[in-house]
């Protein structure tokens, strides 16, 4: 009987990814499980010399010796090592079931003949939802007013011209990448009557928003969202000279991936006024320690790294990877491969 893993955590649990293969009408199974510590440990690299993953939890141990027998692994955050894959050759396809697979050695997966897919869009609607609520959280300082009435303050100083909030109507908005998040960023924006500028060299011309390059886009725009994916292109993409073409007071927001930012640039910015605002939910380092600088400026918004984190995206991400694995075994290319295997599929 075919074997499948479900290698999962306390987010994506094993049997989300079980009971959406037998939804999808996969052929009768042998369903192991393994579950990671996600998110109440925190992933991380894991491998050694020229193998190393990223953003992974578990062990490659606990991965080998859960992989007996296993032809197809539906996962998450397992970390598929090069020496994983040497260990368990009669390993034939592995089911991502994230927007980008940083847990996977795509290279050793080619090498060991292994299909990789991967699950874009999984979290699109919750990354886009949180990100405008990261927005309005900045603008109209709502956990500082919170916190404020919380310890006994009454703050009717808010209400005053100089300490009042801003709004998305009328607003300039600039989002720098426009994948499947962005995109919904833009259309709800527009539903709140935002302008939406867009930085973006492979987004096509759309109705509804304007195309323009990085720096005139942060020199117009009120409110800048970072959505762009992390590559040698995009990393450091705003740094100390990018936030000096800010208008004065702006807002950014960072529900993205932390290496987009240059984090030691921004305590001068908040402290000369030019960042009025700043939202973020992904950091350069995870967590931030005890003395990271920002962690008491009352014009930051900070939240640890949940933009994607609803049940809608847990089962959609457990369905996705689920529709790629009875792909696979029904001999059909895959929807979304994730390496030059999974590709030629």
């Amino acid at each position: 009987m075919l074997r499948v893993l479900a290698a999962g955590d306390h987010f994506v649990a094993p049997d989300l990814f079980l009971d959406a293969l037998r939804t999808e009408g996969a052929a009768e199974f042998d369903g192991r499980t393994l579950t990671a510590g996600w998110p109440t440990e925190p992933f991380g690299p894991v491998g050694t010399g020229d193998s190393v993953v990223d953003e992974a939890s578990g062990t490659e141990d606990d991965l080998i010796a859960a992989l007996d027998g296993v032809r197809v692994c539906l996962t998450q955050m397992a970390p598929f090592t090069a020496r994983v894959f040497e260990a368990r050759p009669e390993l034939e396809m592995v089911a991502v079931c994230r927007g980008g697979p940083v847990n996977v050695d795509l290279a050793a997966a080619d090498a060991a003949g292994v299909a990789v897919a991967q699950a874009p869009g999984r979290n699109a609607a919750a990354a886009a939802e949180f990100a405008v609520g990261m927005m309005l959280a900045a603008l109209r300082h709502i956990p500082l007013a919170d916190g404020e009435l919380r310890d006994g303050r009454w703050r009717g100083d808010f209400y005053a011209y100089d300490e009042a909030g801003l709004e998305l109507d009328g607003a300039t908005v600039g989002l720098v990448g426009y994948g499947a998040i962005g995109r919904i960023v833009a259309r709800v924006l527009r539903a709140f009557g935002a302008t939406v500028l867009v930085s973006d060299p492979y987004a096509p011309a759309e109705d509804g928003i304007e195309l323009t390059d990085l720096d005139d886009l942060l020199r117009r725009a009120s409110v800048v969202s970072l959505h762009a994916r992390l590559t040698d292109e995009t990393r450091g993409l705003i740094g100390t000279r990018e936030l000096d073409l800010l208008p004065h007071g702006a807002v950014l927001v960072n529900t993205a991936r932390g290496g987009l930012l240059d984090y030691g640039a921004l305590p001068a910015a908040l402290e000369s006024g030019r960042l009025g605002g700043l939202a973020l939910d992904v950091y350069d380092v995870e967590p931030p320690p005890p003395d990271w600088p920002l962690h008491r400026a009352p014009n930051v918004v900070a939240t640890p790294h949940l933009a994607g984190a609803t049940r809608q995206t847990a089962h959609r991400a457990a369905a996705i990877a689920a529709g790629e694995a009875a792909r696979f075994l029904r001999g059909e290319a895959l929807a979304h491969p994730a390496n030059t295997v999974g590709s030629t599929r």
